[in-house]
Order: structure tokens, then C-alpha cells, then sequence
């Protein structure tokens, strides 16, 4: 891969010509039951699949940070696929990161891309930059919000996935973190209010209705390819298109994006 992309001057050229795509913000919002009500609504910024290396160029991690600046979240989400090749790629991504400082702190699970390399030491880059990896484990957040917890899944194709360790613990306002839509299917009967996931690039390449030219791999990567989903009998599941490019420095009809939900 590096040597056809000529170590990212072909991400280069495509991301100052625009077939990065750009980046924008996706908005969402969810209204928790009566009993659930949060003191006051919950900033939550989530983005996913950054892809760093010969793919993608660094200048959309800058745009990335720079729009969750001015969003101002309480809390950041992400959620995995952080290179494309050696882990060492995370290093593009890492200072504008490690800039970005929501009150409520940065959390952080793994993605296939992640898992086929050296993980630890992408963990450990991200841990420098000040963000707590959550595999197969939940974190409550500091009062006033000390009702929500992150509850964070391991990839459920190339990791291993242990939803009783994810949701031990967890307050009662959950909020799931997975790199795959495909996480769902070992949640089981575990309840959660709200679930974030990427890995699908909304195809990255789609017709101008948003349809994928290839459909993602995996049973719930296909039909929740990229958006908002209900989800019989639990919350609501958020699909992003993610951040980088996967394999060519490409995007068309499949734009870059942070989502942020608010919780009320």
C-alpha cells in the first residue's frame, strides 16, 4: 500500500484536490425517559476510522479536532481503526488528540485495522494523548453526570468481545461504544440507551443517494451501513461514515464526519 500510494503523496494530492471529502458535522439527539432525565443535556462527540497512514492525509485529523473545538462536547468518543498499516501511523493523529480536551474526558475502543497490527502500542499512543481505552470494560462518568457510564466492546471479528465485562458495573444511563455495528450481536439481553459504531465508511464510495457502491462486510454492517437505527427492544444505534480513507485516498458521496449527540 505504501509503495502505490508513494508514502502518502497520493493522500496528499487527493486531499488538498477534495476526494478526502469534507468534513462536516452530523447532529443528533436523544430524548432519555422521564426517569432517566439528565441534570442537563449531555454533549457527546463520537468519531470513528481514522485510518492513519499512506491512505489519509494528515490535514483531516486537523479539520477533525478543529471542529470538535468549536463544538465544545463534554465527552469524546472514538471508535477504533486508528491506522491503516504499522501502528506507528497513529503518530499523525496523536497531537492534535492529545490538544482536544473535553471536561469529561476522551474514551476510546479498538477496530479490526487496530487488532492486525501492534495494539498495545497504538493503546499506548492514545493513552499519552490522554484517552482511556475502554475494551471490554465501562467507565461512569464524574457528577453531575455520574448516571451515564461508556460501556466499551471489544472488535467482535478480530477481538474478543465479553459483554458481561463491558456493561459490569454500569450506571443506568448506558451508553455503548463499538467499532461495528456487528458488536450488537453479542450484547444479548444488555440494555443501553444509546450505541455509537464506524467501521462501515458509509461505504465510502456511494451512489448520490448515500447507497454503498460495495456493502460492508459483516450481517449488521449491511443494513446499518450509515445513520440512525432503532434497535428492536433496545436503544437507538448511531452509524458513522468515519473520518479516513480505507485502502484508496478516496471519498465520494460518503463525507467525512464528527457526530455529536446531545442527551437530555
Amino acid at each position: 500500500m505504501n509503495l502505490v500510494l508513494m508514502g502518502g503523496l497520493v493522500s496528499a494530492l487527493s486531499y488538498h484536490c477534495g476526494l478526502h471529502g469534507r468534513l462536516g458535522v452530523t447532529r443528533q439527539t436523544l430524548a432519555l425517559p422521564p426517569g432517566k432525565r439528565l441534570p442537563r443535556p449531555l454533549k457527546i462527540a463520537f468519531a470513528s476510522d481514522f485510518h492513519a497512514g499512506p491512505p489519509t492525509h494528515a490535514g483531516i485529523f486537523r479539520d477533525l479536532f478543529a471542529a470538535v473545538a468549536a463544538e465544545q462536547p463534554d465527552v469524546l468518543l472514538l471508535g477504533g481503526d486508528y491506522v491503516s498499516g504499522p501502528a506507528a501511523n497513529a503518530a499523525a493523529m496523536c497531537p492534535p488528540l492529545a490538544a482536544c480536551q473535553p471536561p469529561l474526558g476522551k474514551f476510546a475502543v479498538l477496530g479490526n485495522h487496530d487488532l492486525s497490527t501492534d495494539d498495545a502500542d497504538i493503546c499506548r499512543r492514545l493513552e499519552a494523548a490522554g484517552v482511556q481505552m475502554l475494551v471490554n470494560r465501562a467507565v461512569t462518568l464524574p457528577a453531575p453526570f455520574d448516571q451515564v457510564s461508556i460501556c466499551g466492546l471489544d472488535d467482535p471479528w478480530t477481538g474478543h468481545p465479553n459483554a458481561a465485562a463491558a456493561f459490569a458495573g454500569a450506571a443506568a444511563v448506558r451508553v455503548l461504544l463499538m467499532h461495528a455495528p456487528d458488536g450488537l450481536l453479542t450484547v444479548a439481553d444488555r440494555q443501553y440507551d444509546i450505541a455509537f459504531a464506524g467501521h462501515t465508511h458509509g461505504g465510502q464510495i456511494a451512489l448520490r443517494d448515500g447507497t454503498p457502491l460495495v456493502l460492508p462486510e459483516g450481517p449488521l454492517s449491511r443494513p446499518y451501513h450509515y445513520g440512525r437505527f432503532p434497535v428492536h427492544g433496545n436503544g437507538e444505534l448511531i452509524v458513522s461514515r468515519g473520518v479516513g480513507c480505507s485502502r484508496i485516498p478516496v471519498r465520494i458521496n460518503a463525507d467525512p464526519e464528527l457526530v455529536l449527540c446531545t442527551v437530555q
